[in-house]
């Protein structure tokens, strides 16, 4: 535990992470919360970084829903978590079959069509144009959501590809997103705990890291309050393109 606490190259990695992954929680740059593992990984396992982090992002769920109490759209929370729930079940079930790689590569692959399908409809329709809500179409990206959030943190892109062409208000996107995330997120713990993931090393290097939690969380949710929508989707698109690019990357390196 002392090595690790001690290792200024894990401070390097961990600290940005922390801060880059709360500036998302609090609605800020999208799906750009999913480099808080890879970063994390380039000096400690990845299975390591996730079970360090899993108590941070609670935290960082409690003061994202707390900023946009109030502010979410219930509808798509109702539609999206019961898939959610079952996404982490299939995580658990096949956590020692599924790797981070294939996770990654996989995740990268659909937030890529994602977004050149929005580039598309951009051309076609225009600006704003915004897609119906449709309970089966919550159901599965919930589903995925869940699952990939459970075995790499990077529930964003899917969460993002349902819930994004809907074009909500950004602080009610933000709020349903916390919420979201917040109840997977505390769902995980009990398979995180069973599978042996918090131990006292790994849960130490979470509290000391936990401080920057609230601070880059609140920072996150003050700069998306002044986001106008004609910005924060281009924005937000923009940063899922370059989060599938890099899954895309990290999962074809990992699979070689």
């Amino acid at each position: 535990m002392s090595g690790l606490l001690s290792d200024p190259w894990f401070y390097a990695a961990a600290i940005p992470a922390v801060i880059l992954v709360g500036l998302s929680k609090g609605g800020f740059g999208g799906a750009v919360g999913f480099v808080g593992v890879p970063l994390m990984a380039l000096t400690i396992p990845p299975v390591q970084a996730a079970a360090i982090l899993l108590p941070i992002l609670c935290l960082m769920d409690v003061v994202s829903v707390w900023t946009w109490w109030g502010v979410h759209d219930r509808k798509m929370l109702v539609d999206m978590m019961p898939g959610a729930v079952i996404g982490i079940g299939l995580g658990w079930l096949t956590a020692a079959l599924v790797t981070e790689e294939m996770v990654r590569l996989i995740v990268g692959a659909v937030a890529l069509v994602f977004v050149l399908r929005w580039l598309y409809l951009q051309f076609r329709h225009g600006a704003d144009h915004a897609a119906e809500p449709n309970r089966i179409a919550a159901a599965f990206w919930g589903t995925v959501a869940g699952f990939t959030s459970f075995v790499a943190h990077v529930g964003g892109p899917p969460f993002q590809v349902y819930a994004l062409p809907i074009r909500l208000d950004p602080k009610v996107l933000s709020g349903t997103a916390a919420i979201f995330f917040a109840a997977t997120n505390a769902l995980k713990l009990v398979p995180y705990f069973a599978l042996g993931q918090f131990d006292t090393t790994n849960l130490t290097a979470s509290a000391v890291l936990m401080p920057l939690a609230p601070l880059s969380t609140i920072a996150g949710a003050w700069l998306v309050r002044r986001m106008r929508p004609e910005i924060f989707y281009p924005f937000t698109y923009a940063t899922v393109a370059v989060v599938a690019v890099k899954l895309l990357w990290d999962g074809i390196a990992g699979l070689m």
